[in-house]
């Protein structure tokens, strides 16, 4: 899912909880939410996905480099198992592609003329909006 990243299973942590919210009786008793806990900095990801990963500002990573996701959409804890492994694939594969560099450009000759024709004609507009002999 990750594209060409794998994630190998002993690098990610599932625990269960009990989800929040309403439920009736059985989000009581049942732990069917889970918690995933990734470390970053000590994952076997290439080192420049790790730094764009720690770099996202996401609100999921903790300040020690740990990714926590919680997934309570579902009714079964292997459902919601499911959903997290999923935002982790896509967390990743979003931080594995590289941005490309953006290369500043600059207006050319012609764009900056009719920009400023458009701003004379545009000011002159409105200076014959005023009351007639006012000028």
């Amino acid at each position: 899912m990750a594209g060409m990243l794998a994630i190998p299973e002993n690098e990610i942590e599932f625990t269960a909880v009990r989800a929040q919210g309403a439920g009736g009786q059985n989000v009581n008793k049942v732990s069917n939410a889970v918690h995933l806990r990734f470390d970053i900095r000590a994952s076997s990801l290439p080192g420049p996905v790790k730094l764009r990963l720690l770099g996202s500002r996401d609100q999921r990573i903790t300040r020690e480099g740990v990714l926590v996701i919680k997934a309570q959409q579902h009714r079964s804890l292997e459902r919601n198992r499911e959903e997290a492994l999923a935002r982790l694939h896509e967390l990743v594969a979003r931080a594995a592609h590289v941005p490309k560099p953006r290369r500043p450009t600059r207006p050319t000759r012609s764009a900056r003329r009719k920009r400023l024709e458009g701003k004379a004609r545009r000011g002159e507009v409105k200076r014959l909006r005023g009351r007639p002999g006012e000028d």
